[in-house]
């Protein structure tokens, strides 16, 4: 067989068995032939499991908002056939009041039926908000999440016993202290209910004290000392919401907001320091 035989025969058999050759242009041809994903399909990759779009929160925040008002609205109406019980409950404290206008006395119940629908309906509330900031949280946050919800509620109401029971009365004697013969009180039912109402409220917030700081000790932003090193501060400010979130502008009203504010720092501080280790 000659040269130019053997030339062509090996052609041949290169022809016949593709891949044998690997040349630049056969490396680049496998290399384009690779199915490479898409930009849309690495976006969805990247995008993490339930996230979900601006368009899709607004409708969740929406939909939350919708079962938060109606249960409030549910919680209003129960309470409305019971507003009269309620009032009387709410007014202890002061004894007789009076309604100076026909529709005193009705709208007084709408009030009244509508604060304790709120409270009625606050474990559904804090649920609905919980649930829609949960997506955004680590398994972490949400384990805790589990124990700082109903002690959220709880403390809240804890503060609201706390009020109504011991720094209420405390300040309608001292209101009441200024009667003469020739001034006597009179309360009107709609001003007191706003009063009551205006009073206890705060001190379902000042109660979340210890919970706040327990969980800003336990994420490691803050400590025992820390919070020891700002204790003046703290006084300075206590004494300065007292003035904004007290219904009355007087010193006393704002020291009974004051006080419980700064025994529940004090005891935080306990927390932090002797249960926490920080």
């Amino acid at each position: 067989m000659s040269e130019h035989d053997e030339i062509k025969s090996t052609l041949t058999e290169s022809s016949e068995t593709p891949g044998v050759i690997y040349s630049d242009k056969v490396i680049r041809e496998d290399a384009d032939s690779v199915d490479e994903p898409s930009l849309e399909e690495s976006a969805e990759e990247a995008q993490p499991e339930g996230a979900m779009s601006l368009i899709n929160h607004l409708e969740e925040l929406r939909r939350r908002l919708i079962v938060m008002i109606v249960a409030i609205a549910v919680g209003s109406t129960i309470c409305y056939f019971y507003a009269a019980e309620i009032s009387g409950f709410i007014t202890a404290p002061a004894g007789k009041l009076y309604y100076m206008n026909p529709s005193e006395a009705f709208f007084t119940y709408l009030k009244v039926s509508f604060f304790a629908g709120f409270l009625l309906a606050l474990p559904v509330v804090m649920y609905q908000l919980w649930a829609f900031i949960v997506p955004a949280m680590t398994n972490k946050e949400r384990q805790a999440g589990i124990f700082l919800v109903p002690s959220s509620i709880i403390l809240f109401f804890v503060g609201l016993v706390f009020s109504y029971y011991l720094v209420l009365p405390a300040g309608i004697k001292f209101f009441m202290g200024f009667a003469t013969d020739n001034l006597q009180p009179m309360f009107s039912i709609g001003q007191y209910l706003s009063f009551v109402i205006s009073f206890l409220m705060p001190f379902g917030f000042i109660f979340e004290l210890p919970l706040f700081i327990f969980v800003m000790a336990r994420l490691g932003i803050i400590s025992s000392a820390f919070l020891a090193a700002k204790r003046k501060m703290v006084i300075f400010l206590s004494f300065v919401i007292g003035a904004v979130i007290s219904p009355t502008p007087d010193v006393f009203s704002q020291t009974m907001v004051a006080v419980p504010m700064l025994l529940l720092y004090e005891i935080s501080i306990l927390i932090v320091r002797y249960i926490l280790r920080k």
